[in-house]
């Protein structure tokens, strides 16, 4: 099935269920308008609760307006360990079903499902009038992000893309820091990580039983029916593969492209070279170079050159990249994540650098008046002048308290809820999200053509953002797929 033709079939589906949800529940005879009434609670469903979907679920049900309604996974597993937490809510498998079934009784729907199935439970819940909080990236196709972007302004729903860091100390300082110009005009960013979600080997062959306690055609959802493999897909793997996941760069690239992007007030590239291996049709490269030309804007020279690395050795030695009292070569130390742990792929922890060592994760703002290194995460950002650190606390304690900011606190447990509460109160009327879809999916599409570029190894992509299209025309395949029947 098209895209288009399952994002109608969702749109019809839902109406014609004739469910008037809480959050929009007052309507003016003489105006026909309909009056969004302020909630007192938040009524959530969960789409996908194991791994990432676990997490969303502790930290949005840690609100204390939150009361988690239903629970739907293709694991049962997974479900069963959500049950014992939330005794109280209804649990599925289908997440349309669970939408058909319990729309007037849910508020927002959380969505924590591989990438390819992003989309279509999002839209399906916005075309519900559900709030909707999406993880990263947003969608697996440009095209999910536009569609998602349009639905989601035209009902004017509250959304949040869950990149949880956007909401921390250190990211919100170096936005700031970035617009009141303290290195000046921005003209390049690098930006990398080490880990490695891509696969150069060769797609499996033969299938495996599936496990009684997994429904592999809804894992499967919209993507093409294929045998499941033990140990390739689910749970955790999809990342690496094209028809479920976007690699590394959609994976930390999102957490690590924000604040820059952010900063920079930055729309989506004109240009996208990715150095990698040739395409194999399955998965995404273990490493990756992507060069973006953004046009500038009022924090930028009047362009600006993007370089994103990542895999193992990641990021590539590069004179904007050299510290003061530099002790190694960088990417020397990154080496080992070639054979790291699941745990370590996954972490957003990049830990402490030594003095001398970039940051194993991060980014680096070039501007005409210095550099600004920003660790990912939990870590100040550093100014550099002329091979030399520069002291900017006075600049700190002033962004500080022109803002209203506070003092870091240097604990993920605490930090993490930040964004998803943020959600929940923007839902309650109380709040705005940094991260709606308006925003969510510009920078969606900004990693998904560098995704795209890797299927055109060393070859520069011009991006028509208006137009919605490359004026490389066998590029413009890749960006919307086939919906299946499931």
């Amino acid at each position: 099935m098209k895209k288009r033709e399952f994002l109608k079939k969702s749109a019809i589906l839902a109406s014609s269920t004739a469910i008037m949800p809480s959050i929009l529940i007052a309507c003016k005879e003489e105006q026909k308008e309909v009056v969004k009434a302020p909630l007192t609670r938040l009524r959530t469903a969960h789409i996908g609760v194991g791994n990432m979907g676990g997490e969303d679920l502790r930290d949005i049900s840690s609100h204390p307006k939150v009361d988690v309604t239903a629970l739907c996974d293709v694991d049962a597993n997974n479900l069963a360990a959500a049950k014992k937490l939330h005794p109280n809510a209804k649990t599925y498998t289908d997440y349309r079903v669970m939408l058909e079934e319990i729309g007037n009784e849910i508020d927002a729907v959380i969505v924590s499902t591989p990438d390819h199935t992003h989309a279509p439970a999002s839209m399906m819940a916005m075309n519900m009038d559900k709030a909707v909080y999406c993880q990263k990236p947003l969608t697996h196709y440009v095209s999910e992000a536009r569609a998602m972007n349009k639905l989601a302004a035209e009902k004017g729903l509250v959304t949040q893309m869950g990149i949880q860091v956007h909401s921390f100390y250190d990211y919100k300082l170096a936005t700031l820091l970035i617009q009141s110009g303290i290195i000046g005009k921005v003209h390049t960013v690098h930006a990398w990580s080490p880990k490695n979600w891509g696969y150069d080997g060769p797609e499996p062959e033969g299938f495996d039983p599936v496990p009684e306690t997994l429904n592999w055609n809804l894992w499967l959802g919209t993507s093409a029916k294929r045998p499941y493999k033990e140990g390739v897909y689910h749970p955790g793997n999809w990342r690496k593969l094209v028809d479920y996941g976007c690699g590394t760069l959609g994976d930390m690239g999102v957490h690590i492209f924000d604040t820059p992007y952010n900063a920079l007030e930055l729309g989506v590239p004109r240009t996208i070279k990715n150095e990698c291996r040739e395409p194999n049709g399955f998965g995404f490269p273990e490493k990756n170079i992507v060069t973006y030309e953004f046009p500038g804007t009022k924090h930028t020279a009047e362009s600006l050159k993007w370089i994103w690395y990542d895999g193992p050795g990641a990021p590539e030695m590069h004179e904007d990249l050299k510290l003061p009292n530099s002790v190694a070569s960088t990417g020397e130390s990154s080496n080992a994540n070639q054979e790291e742990s699941e745990e370590n792929k996954i972490s957003l922890d990049a830990g402490i650098a030594e003095a001398g060592q970039l940051p194993e994760q991060g980014a680096m703002f070039v501007g005409d008046k210095g550099r600004l290194l920003l660790p990912h995460f939990m870590q100040l950002p550093q100014k550099i002048v002329d091979g030399e650190y520069v002291d900017i606390s006075e600049e700190i304690a002033q962004v500080e308290q022109a803002n209203n900011m506070g003092k870091p606190i240097r604990d993920y447990a605490s930090e993490g809820p930040k964004h998803y509460h943020q959600f929940v109160d923007a839902c309650l009327g109380e709040a705005e999200c940094s991260a709606p879809f308006s925003y969510a999916s510009r920078l969606t599409e900004t990693i998904l053509l560098g995704v795209i570029a890797g299927r055109f190894p060393n070859q520069t992509l011009h991006w028509d953002a208006q137009n919605a299209k490359f004026a490389e025309e066998e590029a413009n395949q890749y960006l919307a797929g086939d919906y299946r029947d499931f």
